[in-house]
């Protein structure tokens, strides 16, 4: 039986929904304003907006298929943000 993941929102009162509302459009600022190496970490502030769990937790990718994934978005960056600034920027500088 599959469950609503989102019944918790039945029973909130309106200014509870505001500020759940207000949460997420925080938490999906943020996530879209991150620049330069904190592009490639997840958010899991994001995430605990959310009132479930994936089902198994968190996969994370073997080394080798990370670095290509990271690579290939990498590379979506210059499709999607080709006139965005540049930075020569270290990674924990």
């Amino acid at each position: 039986m599959i469950t609503d993941p989102d019944a918790d929102l039945d029973s909130m009162s309106h200014a509870d929904l505001l500020s759940a509302a207000r949460a997420m459009r925080h938490a999906i600022r943020v996530h879209r304003d991150t620049s330069g190496h904190e592009l490639c970490w997840h958010h899991p502030d994001l995430w605990t907006l959310l009132p479930d769990t994936p089902a198994g937790g968190q996969i994370v990718p073997d080394w080798p298929q990370f670095m290509r994934g990271c690579i290939r978005y990498r590379q979506s960056l210059d499709n999607q943000l080709a006139q965005a600034p540049r930075s020569d920027r270290e990674f924990g500088e």
